[in-house]
């Protein structure tokens, strides 16, 4: 769960820095399709939080992406070591379900895996 104004009181302070940082090209140009991009930046970022944790590593928040495939939910690419370490871990899929209301977003992360 992260507030809002967090995510946009940092994209506000450091620019374009801060995103490059932490959101894809594809990430970022899904949120700014929307009149307020923070709201939907802010559940991303708090879905990042979540795999990383689903995960049990940390990982570059660039390593893991937030898709949006159609109209269907959303869901997650691993890049480099992060896609790595889930394999490593015999991590199959990664599932996320993400909302935001006000000036809250929060995001759960659940990692499917052999037995």
């Amino acid at each position: 769960m992260v507030e809002v104004s967090r995510i946009r009181r940092a994209g506000e302070r450091t620019g374009e820095a801060f995103l490059r940082r932490v959101f894809t090209p594809g990430e970022r140009s899904y949120c700014n399709g929307f009149p307020d991009p923070w709201p939907h930046l802010a559940s991303r970022f708090s879905a990042k939080e979540s795999v990383i944790k689903a995960l049990g590593f940390t990982a570059d928040l660039l390593e893991i992406e937030v898709i949006r495939p159609g109209s269907g939910p959303p869901g997650v690419l691993l890049h480099g070591a992060a896609r790595r370490v889930a394999t490593e871990r015999g991590i199959l899929d990664l599932r996320i379900s993400m909302s935001h209301s006000g000036n809250i977003a929060v995001a759960t992360a659940l990692a499917l895996g052999r037995a």
